[in-house]
């Protein structure tokens, strides 16, 4: 794979809470990694943060962070946490991969809630980032929902990736979503379909997904018991490198970086 000739913003989104949007954005930026890319994640789900715990990281390691930025603490590359040991031998390649985590102390959530912060931080300290770490992939864990943060991120963003159920709420949520992406311009949306029960047709759900909302299905994942038994207690395609679900992670991480 070559590297991208600026860097890629990837906002990876969902309409309502547990879709897998944390853990998929931790096995997308483990495995862009490892093709040689220098690649950051953002957890910017400020109110119920978690991407952290996949990388083994407690409440003790998480400072700074990224409230620290936003309260004009340090700036965002110095709240970037390396995880590049993930990679299990696969650093030689060049890849890196960084974490910048959201607080998750009670008082600080509390904080966010309260008094709220400036949203148009987030973009500075974005472009400060990817330029401060040279950056490949910017992939953002966006809040589930639309709100303000999340507009932001979509608005920049060079590759949307929306997840999503086989859930009739999702389908719903999902569309209004794809309807506001569409009025921000987004220059690439894709989606992805996870939990699908293995009953399923595959075939057949990713024509009903790309019948509803005119956006390319980049890969299903199935309800898996090896995924449900890791527990997030650890990056899966790491743990399972031959696995079905790593295979199709593979797919959808190369079309993020086509």
């Amino acid at each position: 794979m070559t590297k991208s000739k600026r860097p890629k913003v990837v906002s990876i989104h969902s309409y309502r809470g547990g879709t897998g949007k944390s853990n998929s954005t931790a096995n997308l930026a483990v495995t862009i990694a490892s093709y040689g890319h220098r690649v950051a994640i953002v957890d910017t789900d400020i109110q119920s943060p978690g991407i952290h715990v996949l990388f083994g990281y407690g409440e003790e390691n998480l400072s700074p962070c990224l409230n620290d930025y936003l309260w004009g603490r340090c700036k965002l590359s110095a709240a970037a946490h390396e995880m590049t040991h993930v990679l299990k031998g696969q650093e030689d390649k060049g890849g890196k991969v960084f974490l910048v985590p959201s607080s998750i102390k009670a008082g600080d959530i509390a904080r966010v809630l309260r008094e709220g912060y400036d949203v148009g931080l987030l973009n500075d300290g974005f472009q400060d980032l990817m330029e401060d770490l040279s950056l490949d992939y910017l992939l953002i864990d966006t809040h589930p929902g639309l709100n303000e943060e999340t507009l932001l991120s979509i608005t920049i963003s060079d590759v949307l990736l929306l997840i999503l159920r086989p859930d009739q709420q999702d389908f719903q949520g999902t569309a209004v979503t794809v309807d506001v992406a569409r009025r921000l311009e987004v220059p690439k949306m894709l989606m992805m379909v996870n939990k699908a029960p293995t009953l399923f047709d595959f075939e057949q759900l990713r024509q009903k997904v790309e019948s509803a909302y005119e956006v390319p299905v980049a890969g299903i994942l199935p309800h898996s018991d090896d995924v449900m038994m890791l527990a997030s207690n650890g990056v899966f395609v790491v743990n399972y490198p031959d696995h079905e679900v790593t295979q199709t992670i593979q797919a959808i991480a190369k079309q993020i970086m086509l």
